[in-house]
């Protein structure tokens, strides 16, 4: 990161005897003068190198905005920039870069092992085998002659698309050890409504979803004692689509009690709170083995494909759409996207109505780097995983740098990223029944490590 530098000149007032004359009191005054001059000719000199080698400095300040930038961005640079642009995570006298290339071997001082695929490894894996053995999930229970079953039970098909993640935990939770009959012994509560399934329901639909939940958590709060005694704080639920963050919108102390697994994890927006909430991969569902690297020469520098409907992708269409280097499509491709994922070194993930999509689990399925372009991102099990040992994380600032940016990768940094990207593509992936460390146990870790610290017992509470 970059750090902008202040001078500051401070006079101090001095008394001297009246024998102490000459050219003597004119010193004070010289220097004064001497020090403005040498702070002008240094702002002088900067600010024009700053300006005629933006592509060859990285790390270049990021204020004031160049105009190039207000022509990308569609907002009142005095009101929508500094939320759109500056992330909250970033150094405050740096916001140009959120992942710079001497970070992933430490080359400017502190040092952090990044080319570690988990934050403690050892930890995670002695904690992983003690969440496997107790914890211990309730979920309220429905009929299957409910009216509502459709929405409360899991579905009895494989589900596809990009909100499949929500329906596949669903799934494979009922059927697995973590689910206990008896409340007394449960860690957490799981109230098993599905937002991608009251969505698509007409009694329901997207109008009526938080009328539904709300009455929902009336219901359970008056039949049974588990949400009252904490108000909720030892429940959650799952939602994979972006409109699953306004399900609680009716249910105000419930929204900032509830444990939310989404996959729309954005610290920006607010009813998402990190620690408390959990992020949850946007996975398409494949099947059969992934493909043969072997044989895959990845000739192309980066690729994205999508729709324009960010600021950051009319950024990236902007500088980068007739790049040779820089593969940026938007719409869809004539040619399956599994060439270019295969094709080429790093695959980005730009955000767009939301910070979420699925071509970051795409992008590690076939062994392409992602790059993240999405600020304010909580990423996927960033609790566990070590996210710069396998991606590049760059700020919507540093779009006109991008190619650099990747172009400075050394062939050695490039082969412990993508080598690590491979490492962790088990962990984005559903399997039926599951698999250790998928998808599913992945999350269920994020779970097991939001349990409340101090249980409270049913039967001490109902006395």
């Amino acid at each position: 990161m970059g750090k902008s530098s202040s001078f500051c000149y401070q006079f101090s007032k001095h008394r001297f005897s009246t024998s102490f004359g000459g050219p003597f009191f004119f010193l004070p005054l010289s220097l004064a003068i001497s020090t403005v001059l040498l702070i002008c000719l240094y702002i002088f000199c900067t600010t024009s190198k700053v300006f005629t080698n933006t592509q060859n400095n990285l790390y270049q300040e990021s204020s004031p905005i160049s105009s190039l930038i207000q022509q990308m961005v569609p907002f009142s640079l005095e009101n929508a920039a500094e939320e759109l642009f500056f992330s909250p995570r970033s150094a405050p006298l740096s916001r140009g870069n959120q992942w710079s290339i001497g970070s992933l071997f430490g080359l400017y001082g502190n040092y952090v092992n990044n080319t570690e695929v988990y934050h403690d490894k050892d930890f995670f894996l002695e904690d992983y085998k003690e969440m496997n053995r107790s914890l211990k999930i309730y979920v309220y229970p429905h009929s299957r002659d409910d009216p509502f079953a459709n929405v409360l039970l899991p579905v009895d098909y494989d589900p596809k698309g990009h909100y499949a993640s929500e329906l596949y935990f669903k799934r494979i939770l009922f059927k697995s050890h973590f689910i206990t009959k008896n409340p007394s012994e449960a860690d957490l509560f799981f109230m098993p409504f599905s937002i991608v399934e009251m969505r698509h329901d007409p009694r329901i639909g997207p109008e009526g979803m938080q009328d539904f939940i709300k009455d929902y958590i009336h219901n359970i709060s008056h039949k049974y004692p588990y949400w009252n005694r904490t108000d909720g704080a030892d429940h959650f639920y799952v939602a994979c689509h972006t409109i699953g963050r306004f399900a609680m919108d009716k249910v105000f102390e419930a929204k900032f009690n509830v444990i939310q697994v989404v996959c729309s994890s954005s610290y920006f927006v607010a009813g998402y709170i990190p620690h408390k909430d959990a992020s949850m991969p946007q996975i398409w569902p494949r099947q059969g083995d992934p493909p043969n690297f072997a044989s895959s020469k990845r000739k192309q520098l980066a690729f994205f494909a999508g729709t324009i409907n960010s600021p950051a992708r009319l950024a990236l269409l902007k500088l980068w759409g007739n790049d040779t280097d820089i593969f940026a499509h938007f719409g869809r491709l004539r040619t399956p996207d599994a060439d270019q994922l295969l094709g080429s070194k790093f695959c980005l993930h730009v955000k767009g109505f939301e910070v979420n999509s699925a071509r970051v689990a795409d992008a590690i399925y076939y062994g392409c780097v992602p790059v993240i372009l999405a600020n304010h991102y909580d990423l996927p099990f960033g609790d566990i995983l070590n996210w710069e040992s396998f991606s590049v994380l760059v700020h919507y600032l540093d779009i006109p740098v991008l190619k650099n940016i990747l172009q400075r990768i050394s062939l050695e940094e490039y082969s412990v990223l993508q080598s690590n990207t491979l490492k962790v593509r088990k962990h984005f992936q559903w399997n039926d029944p599951p698999i250790d460390y998928d998808a599913f146990y992945m999350t269920m870790y994020e779970l097991w490590l939001r349990q409340s610290s101090v249980r409270v017992r049913l039967s001490a509470w109902m006395e």
